[in-house]
């Protein structure tokens, strides 16, 4: 091995270890929400009822269990969050989008235990039975507001990609679309809908339902924030142009353009939503792949510098394709 092969290879590495340590610093900030967050449930030890109240149906407490026990339940699954997306975010990190989901699910869902758990704890400061603590309707709001305020700070905190051209030409057997000098195009659909947001929607009334029927006004919060994901999830804007490919979901965000000149590849793939990606949605595929996955069947693949890529279901992918092909291939 050459001393210039070894600097390469070094290089790589601390390149990956910089890539990856904003998904890190995510995940410590995971954890350290719950470990402060159980030390402060911790210190009202002595005005908590023994059991606490850790389950409810409608407006009673029907679980209960110590609080030592609670405590640990809450450590536990934000520890196991954590564990999760920081794995996804250094395994299947290529992209900045990876990076960016990865840090968003582990500070958001830790930020969802810290409030949530420790927020039905203080409605049962000075009781004597946890029978009596009331339905945690408040907690439930705020827990689901701080996951979406910290993990979307979370999400903008985590860098974008630099640019990267693409090196060499597009493979000769790559399928174009032929334009004259000087002649543009632009392709354009919309991809929507799917069994993902027929499966959100019975979430969302089901979550309505249940609030409406307990009279805790303060969860009607978690059918908002379905909805919400449901609208920036499932409905997305797909335009090809001199520029490359955007796909910009209805609400604005989230947006993924891949420049022309970072363009190693585009063709046709057949998507399979839980065996490539685990689900619906904007996703990260375990080989690392982004994709805006709202059904199984046809969809554009596109691949770029750095060995990252992007898969999104759309309909007629084939001239997609064709066309982004023509323009990495001007752009070089």
């Amino acid at each position: 091995m050459t001393p210039r092969t070894t600097t390469r290879r070094w290089r790589a590495r601390r390149g990956t270890s910089r890539r990856h340590a904003p998904v890190l610093v995510a995940g410590g900030v995971g954890l350290a929400l719950a470990v402060v967050a159980a030390a402060v449930a911790w210190g009202w030890r002595d005005e908590l009822p023994d059991p606490v109240a850790s389950h409810w149906s409608g407006a009673r407490a029907d679980g209960f269990m110590s609080l030592e026990a609670d405590l640990a339940v809450m450590v536990g699954t934000s520890a196991a969050f954590v564990a999760l997306f920081v794995a996804i975010g250094v395994r299947a990190g290529q992209s900045a989008a990876a990076r960016k989901v990865a840090a968003a699910g582990a500070v958001g869902l830790s930020a969802l235990m810290a409030v949530l758990v420790p927020g039905s704890l203080a409605a049962q400061r000075g009781l004597a039975d946890a029978a009596d603590a009331p339905n945690p309707g408040t907690a439930t709001a705020l827990s689901f507001a701080a996951m979406v305020a910290l993990g979307a700070a979370a999400w903008f905190a985590v860098p974008g990609d630099p640019p990267s051209r693409a090196d060499g030409p597009v493979p000769a057997d790559a399928p174009r679309v032929p334009l004259g000098d000087g002649e543009r195009a632009v392709w354009l659909r919309r991809a929507a809908g799917g069994v993902g947001i027929a499966i959100g929607a019975v979430a969302v009334l089901v979550a309505v339902s249940s609030a409406l029927a307990s009279g805790t006004w303060g969860t009607l919060v978690v059918p908002l924030v379905l909805a919400l994901v449901l609208a920036a999830m499932f409905a997305f804007t797909v335009r090809v142009d001199a520029t490359g490919l955007t796909v910009r979901s209805a609400l604005g965000w989230p947006r993924s353009h891949v420049p022309a000149d970072e363009i190693e590849r585009a063709s046709v793939v057949q998507v399979r939503p839980f065996g490539d990606f685990g689900g619906w949605g904007w996703r990260i595929g375990r080989d690392g792949r982004v994709g805006v996955v709202l059904r199984a069947g046809e969809g554009l693949l596109v691949e770029r510098s750095g060995g990252r890529s992007l898969v999104v279901t759309v309909d007629d992918a084939a001239t997609a394709a064709a066309l982004l092909n023509t323009m990495a291939e001007r752009a070089r």
